[in-house]
């Protein structure tokens, strides 16, 4: 032998640390340590926090304060939630209490209670709301009686009054008829309530709707920039009621009165639609077309089929209310009695005419014995 034998070392970790050919390479496997950890005992653990020297941290005074204030005010905290669960816990056990006593109970309370208010005769408080006389009627006025379609609960309380009192009502007054016809024409610029709030205006420019005032009104005045008719209407409208009043007049010289002259196209009684449905209110009629014709043929203008027929809505000439309207009724009874009193003073008017010839008859004869016994 050529040499000393060689000695295996039998120091576990470098066999383990030598390479080793694998499959994915030549790598060095990691060293695995095996055995079970030793539990120390807290003695030992002890010994060793007891033998670690304690290290000093400076505080500095305010952070000091800090922690002061941040205790006090958790103690502040846990001292309400305590009052809190105490006030929560006692009210559910009286409430607990209370609910098990009342449900006792209950029937002689109710009676007891209603014995104390036959006694006293107080019957139960009710809040009664501070609302303005005018709103508080306008309102009970909208719930107890029903209105045509177009009147709603937000509609203005003078167009409500427009419905209840003059819409649909038989008008005869010749300012009052012009009005309305000029108020008609006016709709195609301005609405119901618009129209309504400016009414006074209106009267006071032309001169309160006196047919042979405006005839006289100068238009170049009217339609001026600075003039308050110009504010109102356009100028093409504000001179349709100049020469509307021109005719009219022409018409009061010929038939005596525009009553009369209106009143004839429908026999001098009003129109009863019998409406059930607002869809079928209809926006123009042949009735108004025929009388729309007629007053274009006298040199009136502004004065369409549509703008007639509302003129004939507003004066009564036609009654439009809706049958469950409750101005429907009173429309066709004031009509009734309208007619009614016409009726009977049309016949006392013949019953004179008849009497007078019989008297006439009467003197003739009487002078006729006269002259015959002379």
């Amino acid at each position: 032998m050529s040499g000393p034998p060689r000695v295996r070392s039998m120091n576990v970790a470098e066999a383990d640390a030598r390479p080793v050919l694998v499959p994915a390479g030549n790598k060095v496997r990691p060293v695995v340590d095996r055995r079970k950890p030793v539990k120390k005992s807290p003695t030992e653990m002890e010994k060793k926090h007891s033998n670690v020297p304690p290290q000093c941290v400076s505080v500095s005074p305010a952070a000091i304060s800090r922690q002061q204030e941040r205790q006090q005010a958790m103690q502040k905290n846990v001292s309400s939630l305590n009052a809190s669960c105490s006030s929560d816990a006692s009210s559910t056990d009286s409430s607990t209490h209370s609910s098990g006593a009342w449900s006792s109970g209950k029937v002689a309370r109710r009676v007891s209670v209603a014995l104390r208010r036959k006694q006293v005769g107080v019957g139960p408080k009710t809040e009664k709301l501070s609302i303005g006389s005018d709103d508080a009627d306008l309102a009970d006025n909208l719930e107890a009686k029903k209105r045509c379609a177009w009147v709603t609960p937000n509609t203005e309380p003078y167009y409500v009054a427009f419905h209840d009192e003059e819409w649909g009502v038989p008008v005869h007054d010749d300012r009052k008829l012009f009005e309305l016809l000029s108020f008609s024409g006016a709709l195609a610029e301005l609405t119901w309530p618009t129209i309504l709030g400016k009414r006074q205006l209106f009267r006071e420019v032309f001169f309160d709707f006196d047919p042979s005032a405006v005839s006289r009104m100068n238009e170049k005045k009217i339609v001026a920039s600075g003039s308050p008719a110009n504010s109102l209407l356009s100028e093409l409208r504000l001179r349709s009621i100049i020469e509307n009043a021109r005719q009219m007049c022409k018409v009061i010289e010929e038939f005596g009165s525009f009553d009369t002259f209106i009143w004839n196209f429908v026999n001098h009684k009003p129109i009863v639609s019998q409406f059930r449905y607002p869809r079928q209110v209809p926006v123009r009629s042949p009735k108004a077309d025929f009388i729309s014709k007629d007053l274009v043929r006298r040199g009136f203008r502004s004065v369409g089929p549509t703008v007639i027929y509302t003129f004939m809505q507003v004066s009564g000439l036609t009654n439009d209310h809706l049958i469950s309207c409750f101005r429907f009724q009173e429309c066709t009874s004031n009509v009734a009695e309208v007619m009614g009193k016409e009726s009977s003073l049309n016949s006392n008017v013949k019953e004179k005419a008849n009497k007078k010839p019989t008297e006439v008859d009467l003197l003739l004869a009487v002078n006729k014995l006269s002259l015959t016994s002379k």
